[in-house]
């Protein structure tokens, strides 16, 4: 997108698809790990690799920071052209990433140990959940290597690598748990090992084409700015907001996971059921995040208002007509969808019971799912922080301990005010950040 026009639908696709793209792999590839270890010749295989996935589900998505904080970095010095600046982003963000992931794997034992005695595991179960985990953990540089990788390039307007880094670890990571698992007979240890392989295959790829693309953003590496740690105060910055804000948001589905539990076990497996729904609605909505990550990033960088708010206008746009699109398969298809997840029939009787919190859910969330990504492309981690964790522990938890009385009603009722919250804030919030800043 050249500098001297507004963005287009076809700006906003050319990044939203590609992303859309990836994250549909990523359930694919879940779905492959379980069915592997699922045909073993006992469920102890299963329940550790559950346990380890979930393990690092848990680690990386908090160390999710590396990607968004990268991406408005580098999309405010694509627009305000300097490469240098790209250099450092980039620099800055891979020598944190593998700082992370050396310490992650020097405190792997008692971080192991934790993992164990908070899921109850003991006996077989525990030592191959530990196997796995032992194994897995060096994934670990490679892993937060590839958001840094990835956040970077969306913040250059490119999704087409971002997408072929995607389908790079995930068809690899498939192929290697076939190879592994069916061929060889390996069990949990291949399945870990596939992943490991799988990410630093996905990392060549992302460090040969960072390579190609800084060929064409001529310029140095500013060597000062990557070895001073007060050079790195303005990326601590953002990324301690965007930490504190990513931990508020997995405590409130924590909760929402651990209320339901406590209702029984149909409960919680409806709303296992339903948070497959949500996790769909956010894997198709983020691809528009993701597009408004960039085009505000590059408009903030341009310096042009117009430019800005017209790449807002746009990727909201698509976002609502995805939402509502959401809403109204959810509306006539969420009962087929329920049968095909589960043959229980009181389950399905108790999840169809709830799905209309699920058709209304994409209209709500569309708002913040959105605004993070103007935020993310504008740089303003302080203020994601403070909405979410207001959303979280001023108006998610009140609503809820106002509403027990409607039981999972109440629950789904006040996560949809915790959402709600998020988004009025941060719209708010931007049209403050637009009038100030122009």
């Amino acid at each position: 997108m050249s500098g001297d026009r507004l963005p287009r639908d076809r700006d906003v696709w050319r990044i939203a698809a590609p992303m859309i793209l990836s994250n549909v792999s990523v359930p694919l590839l879940g779905m492959v790990d379980t069915g592997v270890v699922g045909h073993l010749e006992s469920p102890v295989y299963l329940g550790a690799v559950a346990i380890g996935a979930t393990i690092f589900s848990f680690l990386y998505t908090g160390m999710n920071f590396l990607r968004m904080g990268t991406t408005g970095i580098a999309a405010q010095c694509f627009g305000a052209n300097d490469n240098d600046g790209l250099r450092v982003s980039l620099g800055q963000a891979l020598i944190v990433a593998l700082f992370i992931a050396a310490t992650v794997m020097l405190l792997q034992w008692p971080v192991g140990q934790l993992a164990m005695n908070l899921f109850g595991a003991d006996g077989d179960l525990k030592t191959y959940a530990l196997e796995y985990f032992s194994i897995r953990i060096w994934s670990a540089p490679g892993t937060l290597a590839n958001f840094v990788m990835i956040g970077w390039f969306l913040g250059l307007q490119n999704a087409r690598v971002p997408l072929l880094i995607f389908l790079t670890i995930n068809l690899t990571n498939i192929a290697l748990d076939l190879l592994f698992v069916i061929a060889l007979g390996m069990k949990v240890d291949g399945v870990a090992l596939a992943s490991v392989i799988a990410e630093y295959t996905g990392l060549a790829v992302a460090l040969y084409f960072a390579s190609q693309q800084l060929r064409r953003h001529a310029g140095r590496w500013p060597v000062a700015k990557l070895v001073r740690i007060r050079e790195y105060a303005a990326f601590f910055a953002i990324n301690a907001n965007l930490f504190i804000r990513t931990m508020a948001l997995m405590f409130t589905i924590a909760f929402v996971t651990a209320q339901g539990a406590r209702m029984g076990g149909l409960i919680l497996a409806a709303n296992a059921i339903l948070q497959q729904f949500q996790n769909l609605t956010a894997f198709g909505l983020d691809g528009f995040a993701h597009a408004a990550e960039a085009l505000v990033g590059k408009a903030i960088g341009e310096q042009r208002r117009e430019a800005l708010e017209r790449a807002v206008k746009l990727s909201l746009k698509w976002s609502l007509i995805f939402a509502s699109g959401f809403s109204a398969f959810y509306f006539l298809g969420g009962p087929f969808l329920i049968s095909a997840l589960t043959d229980l029939p009181e389950v399905r009787e108790t999840t169809l019971r709830y799905l209309p919190w699920m058709i209304v859910s994409p209209l709500i969330s569309v708002w913040s799912f959105l605004y993070d990504g103007v935020y993310v492309g504008a740089t303003r981690a302080r203020e994601m922080r403070n909405i979410m964790v207001f959303s979280a522990f001023a108006v998610f938890l009140p609503a809820w301990y106002l509403l027990q009385p409607l039981g999972n009603d109440g629950l789904w009722l006040a996560f949809m005010l915790f959402l709600g919250s998020r988004g009025i804030g941060m719209h708010f919030g931007y049209r403050k950040y637009v009038s100030q800043r122009f």
